[in-house]
């Protein structure tokens, strides 16, 4: 089974087409199909079209969130639903065109778990593909999963990947980060984008500075998570370090300005050194603080959670 996920808000007139279309791609290659659509707290027709599609179609499944949570919380209620081998991700917005799936699915034949579009010819405005290619170029150089679009929303999945995956927040820019930190192998391919033909995007530049802000959380939880003192209290026993020297040195220097002849005496009161070294001592115990309640907070809900990823086993 092929299970197509599909958040939306506000796509009330998009959503007849896209079904079609789905169905089209599903009979053409003999995909026994599920299509779940995500309603994000629509405030136009969207749920109503939804349960029109759904009572004319057994595939097809409605979710109506209680209010706008978000994609994230879109694509996780989608995830828990799905019943597939393979699931598809794709926007409602018909930019995604569904006839790409095949090419998605082949590309995971060839070994892949995940497989993430690459819209390399765009038809949007300049406002979200300029910021659209610098976040892709950090997150790739950054992270060190090396994609052209990572925020694509078209996207396949082994139906293994998405137990491991936690999404929240605005975390669904980062799924293929996500997986390649799980072990999962990462894809790309090539796919189609179609120009908007109803609505208006919901993304715009702001979206640049909540990514880089994600983008900083995820290298801390793949890199650190599961243990927050390495890179805390490192910090903090430097500035710690760092702060101790400092203020050896000035009592050194302050004790021997007071015993030998022809040393200028100092007064470190007047020492801007003093309050530096003083500022890093702080700073050190400040991060060594933080990242014990880190650790303590990271045993404590650990206990509940996978700390490995299996990919096979034996009869």
């Amino acid at each position: 089974m092929l299970s197509v996920v599909i958040p939306v808000h506000n796509e009330a007139e998009s959503l007849p087409q896209l079904a079609r279309e789905l169905c089209e791609v599903a009979a053409a290659q003999g995909y026994e199909l599920q299509v779940i659509i995500v309603d994000d707290g629509s405030r136009d027709g969207t749920w109503q079209a939804i349960e029109q599609l759904a009572a004319g179609d057994s595939r097809i499944q409605g979710i109506r969130l209680r209010r706008c949570f978000g994609k994230s919380a879109a694509l996780s209620a989608g995830f828990t639903a799905a019943r597939g081998e393979r699931i598809i991700t794709l926007d409602g917005d018909l930019q995604d065109d569904p006839a790409e799936i095949v090419n998605l699915l082949a590309k995971l034949e060839e070994g892949f778990d995940v497989v993430s579009g690459w819209k390399r010819e765009r038809f949007d405005p300049w406002h979200k593909v300029w910021p659209s290619r610098v976040f892709n170029w950090l997150v790739s150089h950054f992270m060190g999963v090396h994609l052209h679009d990572h925020n694509c929303g078209l996207k396949a999945y082994r139906s293994e990947v998405l137990p491991e995956i936690r999404l929240y927040g605005e975390l669904h820019r980062f799924v293929p980060v996500l997986a390649a930190a799980k072990g999962f192998r990462v894809g790309e391919v090539v796919v189609r984008h179609r120009p908007r033909q109803f609505g208006r995007s919901k993304y715009g530049v702001s979206r640049l500075a909540k990514g880089l802000l994600d983008m900083l959380t995820v290298k801390f939880l793949v890199g650190y998570g599961q243990r927050p003192q390495h890179l805390l209290g490192t910090a903090g026993l430097a500035a710690f370090v760092v702060g101790g020297v400092g203020m050896a040195w000035l009592a050194a220097r302050w004790v021997l300005s007071r015993i030998l002849p022809g040393w200028q005496p100092i007064h470190l009161h007047e020492t801007a050194a003093l309050f530096y070294c003083l500022g890093l001592f702080l700073i050190g115990a400040q991060f060594l603080s933080i990242g014990l309640l880190g650790e303590m907070i990271a045993a404590y809900w650990i206990r509940d959670a996978d700390t490995y990823s299996i990919a096979e086993r034996t009869e």
